[in-house]
């Protein structure tokens, strides 16, 4: 790494001899390995030889030594005297500084740790209630998404109580958990204040059972009201998504790493999650299979592999997706080279929403996956089960939602292909039928549709033959092919985005 950094001999030479020269070849070796330009490297060069001479001035005598000189070295930086540098940049260089010997010291030291950039977040009621942790993994099975849920909320039940000054949990009262939601929780939706309220419950059902409080208090804690099919999802229109894929700019690693993204969230309604955890081995290019082996409701799902997505995937895998012995798919283009993350791929997918100009609540990575949905609702024509097993919805109920968008779009194509009569041709019979409920020979149970009187009104007209009809297959697009409820084959896709 050195030769490719410095040119002349004289100079390569300085840098091996000092008394840092090893440690700063390995840890140039290291950085090539993560993904680091050159030039990167060499810029931190000239730092670490003057800590180097530094920490030797002080006494220093092995490696395992210079964690301690760190900061008297930062400090002796910051007051020595340099009139090329600026005062307003001085925080942003430190810590600059700072990264490059931390990251050279966790090379060549071995344990050292160094200053973590973000404060660590202590567990809330470590201390006062320490197995309610343990509690939730062992006995309640909780995953760590969901254990990183119930932290956030008792971090603010925690902060509450102290500022309150109430710590000791023997001092809890109905009042005070009462007030805790009122004053703490003015900011949360509906859906996320009934979360707060179950952790706080299991919260306070545990310390009761475990005598760390007197009464149970989790039966004063009702939970909030919550009711079903109250919003609208968060869906976009076929042009807009149209429009936003074709402003990625494919030429760049960002764009194509972007573009195959977005292309698996919209294409199959995945959630972020499924995006980033996406490897090597799901992807099964013999046999045009794309796999989701771990989703949120515990099963795995297999679709065909779109010829769309699977032409973006391989072109980001050949000319983007670093060299590594990962087996994630997408990787952060930027150094150091790691797998992106949830919160990578729903950041990613909101830039492209705003850039676009879209407007909408909370644009994000589930914005496309309500699109994937609506989709398949409105052109697909497909059973809500059916899209609620397609998208990998543990229960039926999530999918009822999007049946409220453009059901009267819906309703005018559903007369016209069961070929019913116009409005005032009914028979008394058939209105009769409708007053009462009944909506026998309707396969979609649309109120309001009586079947055709006889079997001349299911012959297509005129303007039914210049039609094209979408032909689709009423069978479970699914069979399990691991066991019931463990491994779902798809065995068809919805209708493409046109790009």
């Amino acid at each position: 790494m050195l030769e490719r950094c410095f040119v002349r001999p004289e100079t390569l030479e300085r840098i091996q001899c000092c008394w840092l020269g090893p440690a700063i070849a390995r840890y140039g070796t290291w950085l090539c390995k993560c993904g680091y330009r050159v030039k990167t490297f060499a810029a931190r060069v000239s730092i670490l030889r003057q800590f180097g001479v530094f920490a030797q001035t002080q006494g220093a005598q092995a490696y395992e030594e210079l964690p301690k000189h760190v900061e008297p070295f930062l400090q002796f930086w910051i007051q020595r005297p340099d009139p090329r540098r600026a005062s307003e940049r001085l925080p942003q260089v430190t810590r600059h500084i700072r990264i490059a010997i931390e990251q050279m010291l966790r090379v060549v030291v071995p344990g050292f740790v160094g200053r973590p950039r973000r404060q660590a977040i202590r567990e809330p009621f470590a201390d006062r209630a320490p197995g309610f942790a343990s509690y939730l993994r062992q006995e309640r099975g909780l995953r760590d998404t969901t254990l990183g849920l119930y932290g956030e909320h008792l971090r603010a039940f925690a902060a509450w109580l102290i500022d309150a000054g109430h710590e000791d949990l023997q001092e809890l009262s109905p009042a005070m958990v009462s007030d805790f939601l009122t004053e703490r929780s003015q900011h949360l939706s509906r859906s996320t204040l009934r979360a707060r309220c179950a952790v706080l419950r299991v919260f306070l059902r545990y310390l009761y059972r475990e005598r760390l409080i007197t009464r149970d208090l989790s039966l004063i804690v009702e939970a909030a009201p919550c009711y079903r099919l109250a919003h609208l999802p968060r869906s976009i229109t076929v042009e807009d998504v149209r429009k936003l894929l074709d402003s990625i700019d494919r030429g760049t690693v960002l764009g194509r790493r972007d573009y195959a993204m977005l292309l698996l969230l919209v294409t199959y309604g995945l959630r972020a999650r499924e995006v980033a955890a996406l490897t090597l081995d799901d992807i099964e290019w013999r046999h045009d299979r794309l796999r989701i082996p771990a989703r949120k409701a515990d099963h795995s799902s297999a679709y065909p592999l779109s010829p769309l997505v699977g032409a973006a995937i391989l072109e980001y895998l050949k000319a983007g997706r670093p060299e590594t012995s990962l087996r994630q798919v997408f990787f952060h283009v930027t150094a150091p080279c790691a797998p992106v993350t949830q919160a990578a791929v729903s950041s990613r997918a909101a830039h492209y929403l705003h850039q676009s100009g879209i407007v909408g609540p909370r644009l994000g990575s589930h914005t496309f996956r309500h699109s994937c949905v609506q989709r398949l609702v409105d052109d697909a024509g497909w059973s809500l089960k059916a899209i609620g097993d397609y998208v990998g919805h543990a229960s039926p109920a999530s999918t009822e939602i999007y049946s409220k968008v453009q059901a009267g779009a819906r309703l005018a194509p559903a007369h016209h292909r069961i070929g019913h009569p116009p409005a005032g041709s009914v028979s008394r019979r058939a209105a009769r039928r409708n007053d009462r409920g009944h909506h026998a020979g309707c396969h979609r149970g649309i109120p309001g549709v009586s079947p055709p009187d006889s079997a001349a009104q299911l012959q297509p007209t005129a303007r039914d033959r210049d039609t094209p009809v979408r032909v689709v297959n009423r069978a479970r697009p699914r069979v399990s092919i691991a066991g019931a409820g463990q491994a779902t084959a798809h065995n068809r896709l919805p209708p493409s985005v046109p790009v």
